[in-house]
């Protein structure tokens, strides 16, 4: 059905070159037309606080962090009712855009507006996304920089927006929520299928850090009951006699600024390689301030210990770099522990079955600088540990093939439906009479993409802190 979609028949001019043609029938007017600002302050702080994302929309704060905010912090945060719209205006300018299914509070410095007359709230959600509409936000936002620029609503008002009729907008966003529950249901299979080979790589790693490569090696009682036996030559340490020292993230937020120093989160340690182009930064001044005792050189070893806990990145590269508080940096004594290893033994599930005790899952909310210290590793010799890294990982690597290929196919998928998105809500694709041939029940699956919210939200999608 998506594939025999096509454009409308009859288009005309907009009289704006951002804009170009839109189709015959749609009105093209200013958004302060169709958008109305409330400015409805809580007077006493009680309601459910609400934070943007840029994937999941509007959602109450607790979802995405365990720090509570108290009644009287919240006095004069602004007041939103479902159906509204909600505008982060020092990210306008990249689409920040929402709506939630919940009334609550929101950051005083955000927008809320009422939706006019028939206009159908997702359909002008999504509008607002596209880049097209997009650029004109960027044009409009004024401020110091990038980063700090706001728009404002007397600046946003008079942005020209094209819609459709009312009843026309109601199709789309029925034909909408039918392809991405259809995109959404391939790429919940295919991250499914990436769960299970994730379980599959667990386990050979699992049974590497604690067996070794040889099956006939003697094995002798570890004296720990969630380990078992170990190979008899291995030793039993505690990650604190492996290490120099174990250094804390820095616990506040720094200046960013466009160039500088790179100042890693867990999000930046997430892939095989780190991206440069998507670091925050820092002054170099700032740096040094942050690094009196840190000094990060090749070989130390990156590990989370907040929100999802247990991603390790052994540092591989040569540019400076600080560090969040997300995020210690590991030390080791390399004549005794290649670190390599103790990111396999983490990454075999190690820590997780060491902090069964505190939390059934990796997701506790604060691994202590305490805890880290008392990790056990069961320990090969020097030599064998770098065997083990060596030849387990060539056995992973048709797993972590397929794994990059569904990941790349779910980027695609992606991609696509942000494509399709933008083509129908802009009036490129007419899909009225594809709407009109849907069944009469939408489909259960969400139209959000069902990715874990993050343990440490990108500055974007989270309250401007005023």
């Amino acid at each position: 059905m998506i594939a025999e979609l096509k454009p409308y028949q009859e288009y005309k001019e907009s009289g704006l070159p951002w804009l170009g043609k839109v189709p015959a029938h749609w009105s093209v007017s200013r958004i302060k037309t169709v958008l109305r600002e409330t400015d409805r302050r809580s007077a006493d702080g009680s309601g459910t606080l609400l934070s943007l994302t840029r994937v999941h929309g509007l959602i109450p704060h607790r979802d995405m962090t365990d720090k509570m905010h108290s009644a009287r912090s919240l006095i004069g945060y602004k007041r939103y009712r479902a159906g509204q719209l909600v505008m982060n205006r020092m990210q306008a300018w990249s689409g920040m855009f929402g709506a939630g299914l919940t009334d609550g509070l929101v950051s005083p410095d955000y927008a809320v507006f009422d939706v006019l007359g028939e206009h159908a709230t997702k359909l002008v959600l999504e509008r607002l996304k596209v880049p097209d509409l997009v650029s004109q936000f960027a044009v409009e936002s004024k401020g110091i920089g990038s980063g700090f620029n706001r728009l404002y609503t007397d600046r946003f008002g008079p942005i020209p927006i094209s819609l459709p009729p009312p009843a026309e907008q109601a199709a789309i966003v029925r034909f909408l929520e039918w392809a991405n529950g259809r995109l959404e249901r391939a790429i919940r299979a295919k991250r499914k299928v990436i769960a299970l080979l994730n379980e599959q790589k667990q386990a050979i790693i699992h049974r590497a850090v604690t067996r070794g490569l040889d099956p006939s090696v003697p094995l002798k009682p570890s004296g720990i009951e969630w380990l078992g036996d170990i190979p008899q030559h291995w030793e039993i340490r505690k990650l604190r006699h492996l290490t120099r020292q174990i250094i804390d993230g820095t616990h506040f937020t720094p200046d960013y600024r466009a160039d500088g120093i790179a100042f890693l989160r867990v999000t930046d340690i997430h892939g095989k390689e780190i991206d440069q182009s998507k670091l925050r930064r820092i002054s170099k001044d700032e740096h040094l301030k942050l690094n009196k005792r840190c000094n990060p050189a090749k070989g130390d070893l990156l590990l989370s210990k907040n929100g999802t806990i247990g991603i390790t990145k052994v540092v591989d590269w040569d540019f400076p770099f600080s560090i969040f508080v997300s995020l210690c940096l590991i030390k080791p004594i390399k004549s005794l522990v290649d670190p390599r290893f103790i990111s396999f033994a983490f990454a075999g599930g190690l820590l997780e079955q060491q902090l069964a005790d505190t939390t059934k899952t990796t997701s506790v909310t604060n691994l202590h600088l305490d805890k880290i210290r008392t990790l056990i590793l069961p320990l090969p010799p020097l030599a064998e540990q770098a065997d083990i890294f060596g030849k387990t990982h060539e056995e992973l690597d048709p797993i972590e093939t397929t794994i990059s290929r569904l990941e790349r196919e779910i980027d695609l998928l992606r991609e696509y439906r942000t494509r399709l998105v933008a083509d129908v809500v802009t009036g490129k694709l007419d899909v009225r009479e594809a709407a009109a041939r849907l069944p009469d029940e939408a489909p259960a699956d969400s139209i959000e993409d069902d990715s874990d919210l993050s343990d440490e939200p990108d500055a974007a999608d989270e309250e401007a802190a005023e």
